[in-house]
């Protein structure tokens, strides 16, 4: 009998009790909302419509707030934290790019048991590259020293994003065709998403130290581990000026499964050709010694793409060159099809 292998429920996610959470917070959440507000709980991020006399041009606030999760087990136990900041702003960044916004400034929060100037420095050291590398402004936050909440050496840290676009430039389903073309843009890694299942399998069960040179990663776990999340906010603000892209999806926690049909319409799905662009190691290192399904890799990890683009089959190509042209690896990885808002793999 084959032995069942991990999931991310065993490590203490749940992603479905998380997903049927959603309406119960929309429902609370509608009770508050004025008749400006376009999207709400659910999306990448929230939409606010800022009156004007041109109403297809009127400005529009789009914001979103995301953490780092568990990947701060990770700088804790190495006592690195110049990193985590990066990806901080990366999450939210890239969650309201999916809405058609421009990034325009940031705010981030951290909370620890005990004021630790140099941890602090060094986190906001990260935060500050981060936004650099998105073109956002680090404008404040909020350092909460709370006594008997963290253990010692911990902290949490959580951004706010704030970015801006006109009504017109935001998404909308109904614009997407059967036919049309899915372009997967490269992860740089794990990102920030599924590292309860990541470090249950390969810190508890395999047993693997972090500060040990892996063959198949060609660097330590833990360098492996800490990796940045990529973050897209200038390249997709550039292909969305030549192209006519439809929707984008950031591929976090949920995978594809999860997150590609958020920006579908209820009649079409997404069909994905499986090997249709080059796994990292990372995430094979994880399937293998924890003899984790694919599905639910699937539903867990980003498995390389860190973002999808939906665009008519005949800019596919032409999206793809440009993105490579500036050294991000991108693929041609599927279409969509006429049926029930879903993916399915081949």
């Amino acid at each position: 009998m084959t032995k069942r292998g991990f999931t991310y429920k065993d490590a203490g996610v749940d992603v479905d009790a998380a997903n049927a959470l959603v309406p119960v917070l929309r429902r609370l959440a509608r009770k508050t909302l004025s008749p400006d507000v376009i999207e709400g709980i659910g999306g990448f991020g929230c939409a606010v419509r800022i009156r004007s006399s041109n109403a297809r041009r009127a400005p529009v606030i789009v914001a979103g707030t995301d953490g780092v999760g568990t990947k701060l087990k990770i700088a804790f136990a190495l006592g690195r934290h110049d990193t985590v900041g990066i990806d901080c702003v990366a999450m939210c960044v890239n969650d309201i790019i999916c809405c058609g916004a421009r990034p325009l400034f940031f705010l981030d929060y951290i909370g620890m048991g005990k004021l630790d100037p140099r941890v602090v420095s060094e986190v906001v050291k990260g935060v500050a590259r981060g936004c650099a590398m998105a073109g956002i402004s680090l404008v404040g936050g909020e350092t909460a020293e709370l006594p008997g909440i963290y253990g010692d050496g911990e902290y949490d840290l959580v951004g706010f994003a704030v970015g801006i676009a006109s009504l017109d430039e935001l998404p909308s389903p109904s614009s997407l065709r059967e036919g049309d073309a899915l372009v997967g843009l490269a992860s740089s890694g794990l990102h920030s998403n599924g590292f309860s299942l990541a470090r249950k399998v390969l810190l508890e069960h395999a047993k693997l130290r972090l500060e040990s040179v892996v063959p198949e990663l060609g660097c330590t776990l833990g360098e492996e581990l800490l990796r940045p999340t990529r973050i897209y906010a200038g390249l997709i603000t550039e292909i969305r000026r030549r192209f006519p892209i439809k929707a984008v999806a950031h591929i976090t926690g949920g995978g594809i499964v999860d997150n590609l049909p958020r920006v579908l319409p209820q009649n079409l799905a997404a069909r994905i050709k499986t090997g249709s662009w080059p796994v990292p190691p990372i995430f094979k290192l994880i399937a293998t010694l924890g003899n984790v399904s694919q599905d639910e890799m699937n539903r867990t990890f980003n498995n390389g793409l860190g973002m999808i683009v939906v665009t008519a089959a005949e800019f596919a190509d032409r999206v793809i060159a440009f993105l490579k042209r500036r050294k991000l690896p991108a693929y041609r990885i599927g279409m969509l099809e006429r049926g029930k808002r879903r993916v399915i793999f081949d």
